[in-house]
């Protein structure tokens, strides 16, 4: 394996600057997430460490090596799309031996077969070597994937957002799965998401993009408990956080220039109201089974946060909100230390 870095880079289309400044270090055997909404610039940032794209400015170091001008071939990188792009007339074994017949890799058949038994074992595929590529399940055909681009053993792993196509259960048993598979073979792995589970669920650290931008990186807790904006602090949390501004509710703890409070549910103690005083009133409790999402009202403003699957509210109640430590924000929409 071999760590990566991002020197200045950048890129643009036309008009449109995909890759900002984008400076950015992946260390040896690090899992590091690439987390924003469409158009942050999170595919191109792949493309460009995988030399399918050439930056404007800047430099791509691969293992301290400069690859900025080498072609893909010469980068020792493996890709993973979106898509599973497997060949549909070959068979398990044969997509997963297919890098490895390869003219500018010298392996014999019996190398190739013991390679391809022990990545998939590893992927959970072993026992579909022999099916066709159009017989599997959604779930298999993305192992298989995963499974053709580790049985190389290259530098770096590249993800485009591989869990993306699937099901919920899916998506969750395959997080699992690949985490446990970066972790076994310590391997260096960029995955760019939109979705913040598998970003907090599997990242050593998250960063996070912003129209090309790195706004921030740190792991998952640093990167939800200090966001540097209101746009970071928007990225992860389920419910999303709330925000709301300074003032609406009582915050004797707020610093001076605070325009914006944060509340994530942690921050918010809600109760019924008593003795006349109310904040808010409950417009309806989302019951989920383990937990319920209550949504409150306060002045022209809506908040949501968690209550327990017993809960006494109800539709129409009034409460008392008072905040917990929550996350303040200036009128540039940065975040001011409490």
């Amino acid at each position: 394996m071999a760590d990566v870095s991002l020197r200045n880079v950048s890129k643009a289309f036309g008009d449109t600057q995909a890759i900002d400044d984008l400076n950015v270090t992946i260390k040896d055997g690090e899992f590091v997430v690439l987390l924003g909404p469409t158009g942050a610039g999170k595919t191109t940032t792949l493309r460009l460490i995988a030399g399918l794209e050439r930056p404007d400015n800047g430099s791509i170091l691969i293992g301290g090596r400069d690859v900025t001008k080498l072609e893909p071939a010469m980068r020792d990188v493996a890709f993973v799309f979106q898509q599973y792009s497997l060949y549909p007339h070959l068979t398990v074994y044969e997509n997963l031996a297919f890098p490895l017949r390869s003219p500018s890799r010298n392996f014999t058949e019996d190398q190739i077969k013991a390679r391809v038994a022990e990545i998939a074992k590893l992927v959970r595929i072993d026992h579909k070597l022999e099916n066709k590529s159009t017989k599997l399940s959604g779930g298999e055909m993305q192992r298989v994937a995963i499974g053709r681009a580790l049985v190389r053993k290259p530098s770096i792993y590249l993800m485009d957002e591989p869990l993306s196509s699937l099901d919920a259960k899916l998506r969750g048993d395959l997080r699992l799965e690949l985490k446990r598979i970066q972790s076994e073979l310590f391997s260096t792995l960029l995955y760019v998401t939109h979705d913040q589970i598998e970003a907090m669920t599997m990242a050593d650290r998250i960063g996070i993009l912003a129209e090309g931008r790195l706004v921030q990186i740190g792991t998952p807790r640093e990167i939800y408990t200090q966001p540097a904006n209101l746009h970071v602090a928007a990225r992860l949390g389920q419910p999303a956080i709330n925000i709301l501004p300074a003032g609406l509710l009582p915050a004797d703890a707020a610093p001076a220039g605070t325009k914006t409070i944060g509340a994530r549910t942690e921050h918010l103690t809600i109760e019924k109201a008593t003795n006349g005083h109310a904040d808010g009133t409950v417009d309806w409790v989302e019951h989920l089974g383990d937990q319920n999402h209550l949504h409150v009202t306060v002045k022209d403003r809506k908040l949501v946060t968690l209550a327990e699957p017993d809960t006494a509210f109800a539709k129409g109640d009034t409460v008392t909100i008072r905040f917990n430590e929550p996350l303040y924000f200036d009128g540039a929409g940065n975040r001011i230390a409490g």
